[in-house]
C-alpha cells in the first residue's frame, strides 16, 4: 500500500490524498508535524533528503516527492491526467503556475497567518506580497470566465492543484469577494465524485 507522509491543513499534502481518494487508490496516511521539526529527522531526510512534505511512498519503497510530481504520477491513465498531448501540456503548464506564481504567494501568506500568527507582526511583508497573490487569482479568474475547469471543460489534476490553496487563501487575509468565476469553480471542484474536505490542524 501507498504511504503519503504528510501535515494535516497543508494544501500541498492534500492534493495526492484527495487525488488518491478520487480515484479509489488505497493508502495510508502518516502524520508529520512539520512545525516542530518532523520532516527534519535523519530517518525522514534518507527518504526525502529535502526535508519536505508530502512525500509518497511506493510498496517496493521508492520516494517521491513534490505534490505535483505526485499529481502526475497518480493520475496516469486516468481521465484527470488524459493521454492527449496538447490537454496534457494545457495542465502542465497550470501546475507550473501553481508552484511559481499563485502558491509562493497565498499559500506562504497563509502559513504567516494562520500557522505563524504573524498578521500584525509581519504586517509590511504582507502587504508587499499579497498584490502578486491577487494578480495570480486575476489569471485564475480570466481563465474561468472562459472554461468551467482551468484547462477546459474537464475538471483535471490541474483544479486540484489549484483548489488547494485558493479555497483556504481568506485564511491568509486574501478576500474573493471580487472573483465570482473562482468561487464558482470552487464549488463545482468541491462537487465532483469522491471529493473530501481538507481538514485544518486542531
Amino acid at each position: 500500500m501507498l504511504t503519503l507522509y504528510g501535515m494535516t491543513g497543508s494544501g500541498n499534502c492534500h492534493k495526492p490524498a484527495l487525488l488518491m481518494h478520487q480515484l479509489g487508490i488505497p493508502f495510508q496516511w502518516h502524520e508529520l508535524d512539520i512545525l516542530h521539526g518532523a520532516s527534519r529527522t535523519p530517518e525522514f531526510l534518507a527518504k526525502n533528503p529535502n526535508g519536505r512534505v508530502p512525500l509518497l511512498e511506493l510498496d517496493d519503497g521508492r520516494c517521491l516527492a513534490e505534490s505535483n510530481a505526485m499529481l502526475c504520477y497518480l493520475a496516469d491513465g486516468s481521465p484527470l491526467f488524459p493521454d492527449q498531448r496538447w490537454q496534457r501540456a494545457q495542465i502542465l503548464q497550470w501546475l507550473f503556475f501553481e508552484q511559481y506564481s499563485h502558491e509562493p504567494y497565498i499559500a506562504t501568506v497563509r502559513f504567516w497567518v494562520h500557522y505563524l500568527g504573524k498578521a500584525e507582526e509581519w504586517a509590511q511583508k504582507i502587504r508587499e506580497t499579497m498584490p502578486r497573490g491577487y494578480a495570480a487569482l486575476g489569471v485564475m479568474e480570466t481563465q474561468l470566465a472562459k472554461t468551467p475547469f482551468l484547462a477546459g471543460e474537464a475538471y483535471t489534476i490541474a483544479d486540484i492543484a489549484l483548489w488547494a490553496y485558493t479555497h483556504v487563501a481568506p485564511q491568509g487575509g486574501y478576500s474573493l469577494a471580487d472573483y465570482p468565476q473562482i468561487r464558482a469553480w470552487l464549488a463545482r471542484v468541491e462537487a465532483q465524485p469522491g471529493f473530501v474536505p481538507m481538514r485544518d490542524r486542531p
